[in-house]
């Protein structure tokens, strides 16, 4: 109570420093929320939205014969292809038709592990 009446006081009397044009920046509110919604952006929001386009592209890509997982766990070759629904060849003679979007990625069980150079045969 009485700090509020003293900072009263110096600010009528002028007894505070004059405050730059940066301090006035950082203590007007809307600095620090502007500052949270940009953390959020770069942290979350951009990533996500590269990674689903990255998604979308590999689903267009899509070609028969591909080794894919679906989100499900699902390993299989695709059969054929629609716009909206895959058939996947799980086993030999046994298809599985799965929606589109609910292929994860594309399998690397089937292929050989890459050589680096530093490798030994």
């Amino acid at each position: 109570m009485w700090s509020e009446g003293i900072a009263w006081a110096q600010g009528a009397a002028g007894g505070g420093a004059p405050q730059s044009m940066f301090d006035q920046i950082l203590t007007n509110p809307v600095v620090p929320i502007a500052l949270i919604f940009a953390v959020m952006y770069f942290m979350f929001l951009r990533p996500q939205s590269k990674k689903a386009s990255e998604h979308q592209k590999m689903l267009n890509e899509l070609k028969r014969n591909d080794e894919v997982v679906t989100t499900g766990g699902i390993v299989g070759r695709v059969a054929e292809l629609g716009d909206r629904l895959v058939t996947l060849e799980i086993a030999k003679g046994v298809n599985v038709r799965v929606e589109r979007n609910q292929i994860a990625s594309l399998s690397s069980y089937g292929k050989p592990a890459k050589k680096e150079k530093g490798d030994q045969p």
